[in-house]
């Protein structure tokens, strides 16, 4: 009796209910028949709207996973990278979706894979932004406030775009740097590992100076010279024995790389003055030149008058 009564339960939850659920869910449109028949009902519907809140629930949880211990720059530049992760997962939620519902995606993926190919040919140089922009945030070889030179350009970075990097020159002028140059080009980076630089100022000085007196003087410039770290400490190198002249450098240490030509400038004034008051001369580039010739040189004596009256 009791598993009769089991049985009746379990046929009125099959039949009654369940059969109730899925005719709920067979609800919609249903296009052709056999193997081109199309369904669009509201169990493709609801299986759409629950695969977008998985696919977005499980991207929010993925990316506090990623920022939870990053800066709130590096956070920001984060949440552009999942923006586009998130608009391919859904297209690909969507394709399964449609594949579900009987509709045949072959075609629609062929001809997206050779739209993919046209737009990735034209798009190339934007692809490699993009991708260097992550690449840029992952490995962190480029900061805000760091000192970059590309190009011979010499630029402090302000801020990082997933697509281009922009940095304020020398001169107030904004450079904007495309960030495939950061992954394929050669760029210095002046302050990654500290902001700390070395910088040298050259000089040369003519034969026959005193160079035991021009080691002190530049030593006493780079000394005495605001901006200039006293430790580790300024020192002079005599370089070379150049063509007119014997060349010396100051080399020194600066916190302050993004204005280290005003520093140079004014050690070169203080240089100057102290070579003066020195009777150290700067010399200029000097050539000999020597005349080989045959014979001796022939000359003609002009008649005074004759050049007067124009003959």
């Amino acid at each position: 009796m009791v598993q009769e009564e089991g049985n009746k339960v379990e046929e009125i939850i099959k039949e009654d209910i369940w059969g109730a659920i899925k005719e709920f869910l067979d609800l919609g449109l249903h296009i052709g028949q056999g193997d081109k028949r199309i369904d669009i009902t509201i169990g493709i519907l609801l299986l759409l709207i629950v695969a977008f809140l998985a696919t977005s629930f499980l991207l929010k949880w993925l990316r506090r996973l990623f920022t939870r211990k990053m800066d709130v720059d590096d956070k920001l530049k984060f949440i552009s990278i999942f923006k586009f992760i998130k608009y391919v997962v859904y297209v690909a939620v969507i394709l399964i979706t449609m594949s579900a519902a009987g509709i045949d995606i072959t075609i629609l993926i062929t001809a997206s894979a050779a739209l993919f190919v046209g737009l990735g040919l034209a798009l190339q140089e934007l692809f490699q932004d993009v991708i260097g922009g992550i690449f840029i945030i992952l490995d962190k070889s480029v900061h805000v406030g760091d000192i970059v030179e590309v190009e011979g350009k010499v630029g402090k970075v302000y801020e990082i775009k997933l697509r281009t990097t922009r940095a304020i020159t020398r001169d107030d002028k904004v450079i904007i740097i495309p960030n495939h140059k950061f992954i394929s080009d050669i760029v210095f980076n002046y302050t990654q590992n500290h902001t700390t630089t070395r910088e040298k100022v050259h000089v040369g000085v003519a034969y026959g100076s005193d160079v035991d007196k021009v080691t002190r003087i530049l030593e006493e410039v780079a000394n005495n010279q605001k901006g200039v770290l006293k430790n580790p400490r300024p020192f002079v190198l005599f370089e070379d024995f150049g063509d007119s002249a014997l060349l010396f450098s100051i080399n020194f240490f600066t916190n302050d790389s993004f204005g280290d030509p005003r520093i140079k400038s004014e050690m070169r004034y203080r240089i100057d003055s102290g070579f003066r008051e020195n009777n150290i001369t700067i010399p200029f580039p000097q050539r000999d030149v020597h005349i080989f010739q045959d014979r001796p040189i022939q000359y003609h004596q002009v008649d005074k008058s004759k050049r007067k009256n124009g003959d």
